[in-house]
């Protein structure tokens, strides 16, 4: 998934107001757009490296957005409404090798009364169906290991219970996790930040949702998917 233009580079002064970051651009500050609202653990010192995007719209009031956060010489993609992109680009190219068999791919497939997946996959040939729900990753608490929530998501939590419905009814059910962070070579759920949702993770394995895991390559140009990571479970 290639970025509007490509990156330029900063050094993050603050991120407020949830959406708002202030930057430095060598001799000037602006202010860009910040697409990931979430806590973004450990991301936000002031000094930060970062890289912005400047947008082609000229109708759009902040004409930057925040792409990419490093951290000791590790950089995080914050932007999470990329997320899917890469993910469908991906799809399209036969690059997840568990879901190469689906051919039809609709995003934002609404199941239910109040839950609406990523992705609806369809292998038209054995008219088999899949949901597909993705999660953005940028939790890193250990070296090389990525962690999701990085805070309490009962969104998350339902889209655990709705991919199991979805099972129980005849559809595959697929919950991936890309991690948008460099040189992770695992991955785990952050029990300790959220119990609940471990627990609730735990029971949609026992039900046959399937659970993937990839990490990201990032360029000047874009990102795209990389390796798929193991899963690692706590044994509490």
């Amino acid at each position: 998934m290639d970025f509007e233009n490509e990156l330029i580079p900063g050094v993050l002064i603050k991120r407020y107001k949830r959406f708002f970051a202030d930057i430095k651009l060598k001799n000037k500050i602006i202010t860009a757009h910040c697409p990931n609202p979430g806590s973004m653990f450990k991301l936000l010192d002031q000094g930060n490296p970062v890289w912005i995007t400047k947008s082609n719209n000229e109708k759009r009031k902040l004409k930057y957005t925040l792409q990419i956060i490093e951290v000791n010489k590790i950089k995080f993609c914050v932007n999470t409404h990329i997320t899917n992109k890469i993910v469908q680009e991906s799809l399209e190219k036969k690059l997840i090798k568990d879901l190469v068999e689906y051919s039809l791919i609709r995003p934002e497939k609404k199941f239910g009364a109040n839950t609406r997946f990523d992705f609806l996959l369809h292998n038209t040939k054995k008219d088999k169906k899949a949901f597909l729900e993705v999660k953005s990753v940028s939790l890193n608490r250990k070296e090389s290991h990525a962690e999701f929530p990085d805070a309490v998501t009962s969104r998350g939590k339902k889209h655990l219970e709705s991919l199991m419905a979805a099972n129980k009814q005849g559809y595959e059910s697929y919950l991936m996790f890309l991690i948008q962070i460099e040189k992770c070579k695992s991955f785990g759920i952050a029990s300790d930040i959220d119990p609940e949702y471990y627990e609730v993770f735990k029971d949609a394995l026992k039900k046959n949702v399937k659970v993937l895991c990839y990490d990201c390559k990032f360029s000047n140009k874009g990102i795209e998917i990389n390796n798929k990571l193991n899963i690692l479970f706590d044994e509490k």
